[in-house]
């Protein structure tokens, strides 16, 4: 068992795993639904209201619980079979994306309607993102853990990206309610994957996981794991508001409809395809190195689609986006894998989704009241130069901030037979 995967490229040598490419497979299909329906909130929202802003409350309602939640989903995640919390978590997410499909179906169709909706979806989003991050631990064998990491960061940018193309096409042929609709039917996939994956022990599982402040403290004795948590923050503040952006410039700056909104959002889909071999493959074989490149990817590209003048050329600047992003973010996803002690495994995870989440809304809202004061492609410009910033910076860095120490080695000071 052991060598089969090794007759796999480098990058795809998760995908030996028959659980692994379950779950993958399901997850694909799931996200493809949540980012069809990610679209078409803050796509309506816009018609309904006109304003950037009311499509940052969308991404606050959506990704807040995850920071308010974050301690009691760590500790779910350390406490239970992560795949019985993650059936139950599904299940709620699916019955949500139903409630949201329905309302709209019978005409209930107001902006507070719409953030109510994705305010619940974003509670059961809050308590399974640390198990599904951690589960995706569970599936391989630790010499693949990278490849099976940045397989997931592939899978999600893709369906973030194939999920919008699609939205694109059936709000304009068959309007918003198909498009909600599908988003709960995608819910079969993953649920049927979650079914068909045998019960497991899950690494690090414990039956007395310890209280949330225990996890902050070890934190603090892992400088690559703060380093990790630190970049993922900035770049979820500075660059995750692109979807809500993408709608604005379709909208109110290339004046172009669903389709070409569809495709802009593709793009980032495509850049992380290309970027596969690069994160996951041996082109490159430390961590920092991969981050450093993701950076001044996304830094570029955020500028270049500020100062486009159509959104055919936009296209080519959310390719880069989207490399430089599955780069930054899988890259130091990876590294908290790999560096953390596995009895901390989900609070960690905890930890690092809630400033990441955080950041996201927190970035939607300020980039949203910006976008309306100053106009969306000055915002655009100013988050490009920011990253690039910081860049620059985590580059001149040393010691416990330095990049480097993204490819610290593992914590096995907590293994039960040490």
């Amino acid at each position: 068992m052991t060598k089969e995967p090794r007759r796999l490229p480098a990058s795809l040598r998760a995908f030996a795993h028959r659980d692994f490419t379950l779950f993958w497979s399901g997850a694909l299909v799931s996200n493809i639904g949540v980012w069809l329906s990610n679209l078409t909130v803050p796509f309506v929202l816009f018609q309904l209201t006109g304003s950037a802003m009311w499509t940052s409350f969308a991404s606050v309602a959506q990704f807040l619980p995850s920071f308010l939640l974050g301690p009691v989903a760590g500790w779910l995640a350390d406490r239970f079979e992560r795949r019985i919390v993650l059936l139950f978590t599904q299940g709620g997410l699916a019955a949500a994306a139903v409630a949201l499909w329905l309302a709209w179906l019978f005409g209930w169709r107001t902006p507070e309607m719409l953030i109510g909706m994705v305010l619940i979806q974003g509670i059961f989003q809050g308590l399974n993102t640390p198990s599904w991050q951690s589960f995706v631990h569970d599936l391989v064998p630790r010499e693949d853990l990278r490849s099976a990491v940045t397989l997931n960061s592939v899978q999600f940018n893709s369906a973030r990206s194939i999920g919008p193309a699609i939205a694109g096409a059936v709000i304009g042929i068959l309007g918003p309610a198909s498009s909600f609709g599908l988003n709960a039917l995608s819910f079969v996939g993953v649920l049927v994957a979650l079914i068909m994956i045998p019960n497991r022990r899950a690494h690090g599982v414990t039956a007395k996981p310890g209280n949330f402040m225990q996890a902050v403290r070890y934190l603090k004795t892992q400088p690559g794991i703060i380093v990790a948590v630190v970049l993922a923050t900035a770049v979820s503040f500075l660059v995750n508001p692109i979807l809500q952006f993408t709608v604005v410039f379709a909208g109110s700056v290339f004046n172009v409809g669903p389709l070409p909104l569809g495709l802009m959002n593709a793009a980032m889909g495509l850049g992380s395809l290309i970027g596969l071999p690069l994160v996951a493959g041996s082109m490159i074989r430390t961590r920092a190195g991969v981050v450093k490149i993701g950076l001044v990817l996304i830094g570029v590209g955020l500028v270049g689609f500020g100062f486009s003048p159509n959104w055919v050329f936009s296209v080519g600047c959310l390719v880069l986006i989207g490399f430089g992003f599955l780069a930054a973010i899988s890259s130091s996803n990876t590294a908290i894998q790999l560096i953390v002690a596995q009895q901390f495994r989900g609070r960690v995870m905890a930890i690092r989704i809630m400033a990441y989440q955080l950041a996201y809304p927190l970035g939607a809202f300020v980039t949203g009241v910006l976008s309306d004061w100053v106009g969306p492609r000055v915002v655009m410009v100013g988050a490009g130069v920011c990253l690039l910033l910081v860049w620059g910076l985590f580059s001149l860095a040393r010691g416990r901030l330095s990049l480097d120490r993204l490819d610290d080695p593992y914590d096995d000071s907590f293994d039960e037979d040490h």
